[in-house]
């Protein structure tokens, strides 16, 4: 398979040996008073990658440039670039599979977080620069229009009259109507009418038996 990775427009003469792309969760673990452990789900955190870039100092056969670097220094100029401007890029990865045929691609906006220049002995006079790149995604504030009201007058809310002191509360009554009973009654006025003998008890003066009251006769209720 044959890769053909750009950092911003610069195509690497020659692919990293390994791409990894790290995709970096945020869920958190609590302990509960009861000592159980949950995981509380969160967003999916932002993508790292990290790459060991071999910029070739000597002509090999096997590695392509375009025009977008020349050389090593060239590159090295580019990368303090991109980290001063601070500002996103792209970082594509193209994969072509046997035949030509095109496989699934990766391009995402990214920000240089750092890189690191090694001279290694092991790749002879080639440069060796080690990048760490994250996943950027643009965001922006929210304008809110508003519409200025000019201050009107509240009327002022009307005060609950104080409650006299010394004054008796005013006494409920209730008018018997024909075919009406104490539980009746109890239970249309008080909402039960197991509490006849409340009403009984008030009105003892006016009731000689509580299964016999007449129709008009005017009764105090607890």
């Amino acid at each position: 398979m044959a890769y053909e990775v750009y950092i911003d427009d610069m195509l690497l003469p020659l692919p990293p040996e390994k791409i990894p792309i790290k995709y970096a969760g945020q869920n958190k673990t609590i302990t509960l008073i009861n000592g159980e452990e949950i995981n509380m789900i969160r967003p999916p955190g932002l993508a790292e990658i990290s790459l060991d870039v071999v910029i070739p100092q000597m002509d090999y056969p096997c590695a392509v440039w375009e025009g977008s670097i020349e050389s090593a220094e060239d590159f090295l100029e580019r990368l303090k670039e991109l980290k001063e401007d601070g500002s996103s890029f792209e970082f594509i990865v193209i994969r072509d599979g046997p035949g030509r045929n095109n496989f699934f691609d990766t391009n995402m906006d990214v920000t240089l977080e750092d890189f690191k220049v090694s001279d290694d002995v092991k790749e002879g006079l080639d440069l060796v620069v080690s990048l760490s790149l994250k996943e950027y995604k643009s965001y922006g504030t929210k304008i809110m229009n508003f519409v200025i009201v000019e201050e009107q007058a509240v009327p002022a809310a009307s005060e609950p009259e104080p409650e006299r002191k010394g004054e008796p509360p005013a006494i409920k009554s209730y008018t018997v109507k024909k075919g009406d009973s104490l539980w009746a009654i109890a239970k249309k006025q008080l909402g039960n009418g197991s509490r006849w003998q409340e009403i009984y008890s008030l009105n003892k003066d006016k009731i000689s038996n509580p299964n016999l009251i007449h129709s008009g006769q005017v009764l105090n209720l607890p």
